[in-house]
C-alpha cells in the first residue's frame, strides 16, 4: 500500500525537478546568447532598441503577475515604470553636475535652491532602492486603498486608470520642480565616469537588462509556484469562495500589487537610460493599455508568454514603422485582431496546445505545471484550503 500511494508522488516530484533544470538551463542559455551573440549580430542602434525591448519585458512579467495569475487587469502601471525612471533620471541629473550647480532648467523658472525630494537622489544607494522602494510603495497604498472596499473586475482597472490620469497632470504639470512635458534628459548625463549615450554605457546597460530580466522571471516563477501561486490562481478563479473558506485574500492582492509596480520601476529605470529621457507620456493611457496587449499577445499566465509578446510586439511595430511608415498602425490593428479572434490564449497558449504533450513526452515531463487559464477551476481552490498557512490570523 505504501508503494502504491508514494510512487506517483516520488515520479511527479521527479518530474519537477527535471522540469526545473530544464528550464534553468533554457534560461541561462538564451540570456548567454543575449549577452554574447547578439552584439556580434546587431549594429549599435539595433541592439540599444533589443535592451528597451527587453526592459519592456520586464514589465510585462509584473503585468503578467497580478493580470495572468491574479485576475487582476491594471490599466495603470505607467505610474509606476515612469517613477522608476525619473527615480534614476534625478540622480543623473544630479550626478553629472558640479559641486553646488543645480539642473539647467531649474535656471528657467527662477529656483535657486534644490528641493528637498531632490536631494536623497544625491545618493546612489538611495536612488538604487528608490528605484523599486517609490513604486512599491505607491501600487501597495493604492492597492489597499482598492481592496479593502473589494474593489475589484472593472471598477479596479477604471480606478487604475484613473490613477494613471491625476499623475499624468500631477508630473505633466511640475515644470519647475521636475521639467514637466519636456522630461528630464539621461544620454548626456555621466554615470561611473562615462556619458550615458556612450556604446560603453550602452553595452553595461543593455548587459544589466538581460541580467534584470532573468532576475526577475526568477522571482515571478518563483512567486507563482507552490502555494503562494496556488492562492493567486484561486483568488482569480474564485475570490468569493476563498475568502469564504476563512482567507483574507486582500494582503495576498496588495502584496502582489506591489511586487508588480516595484518590477515596473526597474524596468523604467533601465529604459529610461537606454532611450535617453524619461518625461510624463509615459504616464500616457495608450501606453499603459499596451503592456496588456503584450501579455495578451504573448499569452496569459505563463511569464515565458509575456517576455515574448512584450519582444515580439516592440520588434514588429519598430520594422513595420520602419518599411511602411503611413500604414503600419493598420498592421499593428490587424496583428491584435487575429490574436484576439485566432489565437485568444496566446502564443504560448497556442503551442502549448499544438505541441505540449509532444514535448512533454520527448523530456519525459508529467503534466504537473502550475494550472493556468482554462486548465484552471475550483479545484486548485480546494487545494489551498487544505493549506493552513494561509488561513486569516
Amino acid at each position: 500500500m505504501t508503494t502504491v500511494t508514494t510512487q506517483p508522488r516520488r515520479v511527479a516530484q521527479a518530474s519537477q525537478k527535471r522540469k526545473f533544470m530544464i528550464e534553468a538551463i533554457a534560461v541561462i542559455a538564451i540570456a548567454l546568447i543575449l549577452i554574447l551573440v547578439m552584439p556580434m549580430l546587431l549594429t549599435g542602434f539595433r541592439l540599444n532598441l533589443l535592451g528597451r525591448f527587453l526592459a519592456l519585458a520586464i514589465v510585462a512579467l509584473g503585468i503578467d503577475l497580478i493580470w495572468g495569475f491574479t485576475g487582476l487587469l491594471s490599466l495603470g502601471h505607467g505610474i509606476f515604470f515612469a517613477l522608476g525612471g525619473y527615480a534614476f533620471a534625478m540622480y543623473l541629473e544630479l550626478n553629472t553636475l558640479g559641486e553646488g550647480q543645480l539642473p539647467e532648467f531649474f535656471g528657467l523658472y527662477g529656483v535657486t535652491e534644490l528641493p528637498w525630494f531632490w536631494q536623497p537622489f544625491n545618493s546612489f544607494p538611495f536612488t538604487l532602492l528608490a528605484i523599486f522602494t517609490i513604486p512599491a510603495i505607491v501600487a501597495g497604498l493604492l492597492g489597499y486603498l482598492v481592496f479593502r472596499n473589494r474593489i475589484r473586475g472593472v471598477y479596479f482597472s477604471i480606478l487604475t486608470q484613473a490613477a494613471l490620469v491625476v499623475f499624468f497632470n500631477l508630473f505633466n504639470g511640475q515644470q519647475k520642480l521636475i521639467n514637466g512635458t519636456n522630461g528630464l534628459k539621461t544620454s548626456t548625463s555621466v554615470f561611473m565616469g562615462q556619458a550615458v549615450g556612450s556604446d560603453g554605457m550602452r553595452m553595461f546597460f543593455y548587459i544589466s537588462t538581460v541580467i534584470a530580466l532573468v532576475a526577475m522571471y526568477a522571482l515571478c516563477r518563483w512567486l507563482t509556484s507552490g502555494r503562494f501561486g496556488r492562492m493567486l490562481v484561486a483568488i482569480r478563479d474564485d475570490e468569493n469562495r476563498v475568502r469564504f473558506s476563512g482567507y483574507d485574500p486582500t494582503a495576498f492582492k496588495v502584496l502582489v500589487f506591489a511586487v508588480s509596480g516595484a518590477i515596473a520601476g526597474i524596468a523604467g529605470a533601465l529604459y529610461t537610460v537606454q532611450s535617453g529621457i524619461i518625461s510624463p507620456q509615459f504616464m500616457d493611457i495608450a501606453f499603459s493599455i499596451e503592456m496588456v496587449i503584450w501579455v495578451a499577445v504573448g499569452g496569459r499566465a505563463t511569464l515565458v508568454g509575456a517576455i515574448l509578446g512584450a519582444v515580439l510586439v516592440n520588434m514588429a511595430r519598430s520594422l513595420l514603422s520602419e518599411r511602411f511608415p503611413d500604414v503600419w498602425l493598420f498592421f499593428q490593428g490587424a496583428l491584435f485582431l487575429i490574436v484576439v479572434t485566432a489565437l485568444p490564449d496566446g502564443i504560448i497558449g497556442w503551442g502549448r496546445r499544438q505541441f505540449g504533450s509532444m514535448v512533454s513526452s520527448a523530456l519525459r515531463l508529467a503534466p504537473t505545471d502550475l494550472p493556468y487559464l482554462e486548465d484552471t477551476d475550483t479545484t486548485v481552490v480546494e487545494t489551498v484550503t487544505e493549506t493552513p498557512e494561509f488561513a486569516e490570523k
